[in-house]
């Protein structure tokens, strides 16, 4: 007789290191040092340095070591996506996820039970990563950062046409996009191209390192140079991407009668744009919002969720009355902002 599945809750746990595979003895995206890691992104709150071993996707790995460089771990360790490697008692594979270059789900095989681990992710095409591949499981982990109704995410390119249409309207004006220099920076340089913006896009000190290595594997980005540096009238009619926090220091002084825009899923949340002081708050996010977290429930086809880090209480509302075995999973140091 064969014998039952083990179920997941006797073989991966939250512990106050994060998600811990007792079978393969490994964390995933843990938030502090551990021996054994592996890591979905590399965004600094699921890929922190001082870890042991690290298995995470090449890309993973080249991003950690240019944001860390010895400490993105002792021993780095690639695996491309759909190749598994058994690590103890599990085999470990990991899947695009579609949140920014080299994110994965990781997907754990332990007995005749598998369970993936989302990582952050989005449903929607990005020129910059590969799309979301949908596993069947029998425990799906997921992400919630937007995981309310009211965030339902516009279409990419309409936000990229409000841009566009803003710079027309005010040639005169420099337009400081705000975005994170992981991810969001190089898809919004993507996005722009595909509108067919062919302009140099001006890019702030704290962003020219990660897009340069976007381009050196493989992304094409289109023409970028340092606003450090170029007189303020070449800057009229020009796009500046900086960190969100530029807008508000020193450095924009130097650009010309800034009109300041912001490119996050939180846009959707007038309040916090105006409180930012966002002239024009553009609605592009990295993550899944509403419609893609419950549509992604149904295309895993698990029999139960486990939500973490976001609005876990009213997905996991939804997973329950739709007949799920849903719970939240309570696990500290991952960050809204995106």
């Amino acid at each position: 007789m064969p014998l039952a599945a083990p179920r997941p809750e006797t073989w991966i746990r939250a512990t106050p290191a994060g998600l811990y595979c007792e079978p393969g003895d490994f964390h995933i995206d843990p938030s502090r040092p551990v021996p054994r890691a592996v890591i979905t992104h590399g965004h600094g709150d699921h890929a922190r340095p001082g870890n042991g071993e690290v298995l995470a996707t090449p890309e993973t790995i080249a991003i950690m070591q240019a944001r860390y460089g010895d400490g993105a771990g002792a021993n780095l360790q690639p695996l491309s996506y759909n190749e598994t490697l058994t690590v103890g008692e599990v085999g470990v594979r990991l899947m695009p996820a579609g949140h920014v270059l080299g994110s994965a789900q990781v997907v754990l095989d332990y007995g005749a039970s598998r369970v993936v681990v989302s990582g952050d992710y989005k449903r929607r095409p990005d020129p910059t990563c590969l799309p979301f591949e949908p596993v069947n499981c029998d425990l799906f982990i997921t992400e919630a950062t937007f995981g309310l109704p009211v965030f339902r995410h516009p279409p990419d390119d309409r936000e990229i046409d409000k841009l566009l249409h803003s710079l027309s309207l005010f040639p005169d004006r420099c337009h400081l996009v705000g975005v994170y220099a992981l991810g969001k920076c190089q898809r919004l340089l993507a996005l722009l191209r595909r509108a067919g913006y062919e302009a140099p896009v001006y890019l702030h000190g704290g962003l020219l390192g990660l897009t340069a290595l976007y381009e050196r594997l493989g992304v094409a980005l289109g023409p970028v140079l340092p606003a450090t540096g170029v007189p303020r009238e070449a800057l009229k009619g020009r796009i500046v991407l900086a960190p969100p926090s530029a807008a508000a220091e020193p450095w924009s002084r130097r650009l010309p009668d800034p009109l300041v825009a912001q490119a996050s899923g939180w846009m959707r949340v007038r309040q916090r744009a105006k409180a930012s002081g966002v002239e024009l708050p553009l609605v592009i996010s990295d993550h899944a919002d509403w419609d893609e977290l419950t549509q992604t429930l149904d295309d895993v086809g698990a029999n139960e969720v486990w939500v973490t880090h976001g609005r876990e209480e009213a997905l996991v509302y939804y997973a329950t009355k739709k007949g799920y075995r849903a719970r939240a999973l309570a696990l500290t140091g991952f960050e809204e902002d995106e």
